[in-house]
């Protein structure tokens, strides 16, 4: 909105075509999400605890889990405001991808407030059904990657590309519909397993959000997209607003977050971050460098996986619990000390990922 109105005022007053640069959008999407996020994170809590809506805590938790029973959640609410206010403050609101994104975040978290809905009112931890929870990310995954596949202009916005590798782009065709499905459920479900220690899923994601927005802007920029010998992806720079708002309320709200938290995000939060985490992924072609950067995240689903698995098959289990994180605090881990080791890998990772950018 703040866009359009810069670009009327800019008929009579030429300074205001600054606003026009993606950069300084992308710089004050980060500091609106983030002021809003703080300014409202404080009266959303309170108003969370005035309808006590408290975190419900399983009974076969890590003994020291037992103290955040009750500990205000559904903050992921805070985080989807800051989020779509921004965009609809500095985003190009006539760019596809930025109604997509947009349409991304609702979805899926409103999926996460149903969840989280039922586990207050039947204080069950359990929420909706596995079942039912797929069948709705199925639904709104193969919609958008439906979306995205129906409106692409040309060849490059539908092609796999190797990292490392610049003359290998692998053309996806009707199958782009399916990577999209398993790379937006999948990252969806992936951030919310994480998402079980304070602030643990809060800080990669804005890791790699920032990452992400690297990588989109490069794609939207012809020059440096042919500098970098990546596809030039038209619309796909407008995404920098979209990434810069997901870190900037990741920040403010990583504020009430952090250890010990005040509020937790919830599946209203972590579902609808880890969707749109894949749909800028997926905007960007960038999907094996998404899964790269994103190891603590693809780690933690695998340690459910796997122990399911074993457990079924062997009746044995490999982790003394799943997910992961809970593994390593049952070894005698502080819980402090577990995800600040988290964040420092995917930092790393994170690294690595950039780094496939001037490496091919």
């Amino acid at each position: 909105m703040l866009l359009w109105l810069a670009n009327y005022l800019s008929q009579f007053d030429s300074s205001f075509s600054v606003f026009r640069f993606l950069t300084l959008r992308a710089m004050l999407s980060i500091l609106t999400s983030l002021s809003l996020s703080l300014m409202l994170g404080p009266v959303i809590i309170r108003w969370i605890k005035a309808r006590q809506w408290g975190q419900v805590v399983r009974a076969t938790n890590p003994e020291g889990h037992t103290g955040k029973k009750g500990t205000p959640t559904m903050g992921g609410v805070l985080i989807i405001f800051s989020i779509l206010i921004t965009i609809l403050l500095w985003g190009d609101l006539s760019n596809r991808y930025v109604w997509l994104a947009m349409l991304t975040i609702v979805c899926f978290g409103g999926i996460g407030l149903i969840d989280d809905g039922y586990k207050i009112s039947r204080n069950d931890h359990t929420g909706l059904s596995v079942g039912c929870k797929l069948f709705w990310q199925s639904v709104f995954a193969l919609a958008i990657a439906t979306l995205l596949y129906l409106t692409a202009p040309g060849d490059a916005e539908l092609t796999l590309i190797i990292p490392l590798f610049k003359q290998i782009a692998i053309p996806l065709g009707i199958f782009y519909i399916v990577l999209g499905y398993f790379l937006l459920a999948g990252s969806s479900n992936a951030v919310n397993i994480t998402d079980g220690l304070d602030g643990l899923a809060m800080l990669p994601t804005i890791f790699i959000a920032a990452a992400l927005g690297v990588f989109v802007y490069a794609s939207g920029h012809s020059e440096i997209a042919d500098y970098l010998q990546i596809p030039f992806i038209r619309g796909s720079g407008e995404m920098v607003v979209f990434t810069g708002a997901i870190a900037g309320s990741g920040l403010g709200f990583l504020w009430f977050n952090t250890y010990p938290a005040d509020v937790f995000m919830g599946d209203v939060g972590s579902l609808a971050l880890g969707a749109a985490l894949g749909f800028v992924a997926l905007v960007a072609r960038q999907e094996i460098v998404f899964f790269i950067m994103s190891g603590v995240f693809v780690a933690e689903t695998l340690s459910v996986i796997l122990q399911v698995g074993s457990y079924k098959l062997r009746k044995k289990r490999i982790f003394r619990m799943a997910p992961l994180h809970h593994h390593f605090e049952l070894k005698g881990i502080p819980e402090p000390k577990v995800i600040v080791r988290f964040w420092i890998i995917t930092v790393m990772l994170v690294a690595i990922g950039l780094s496939t950018l001037k490496l091919r």
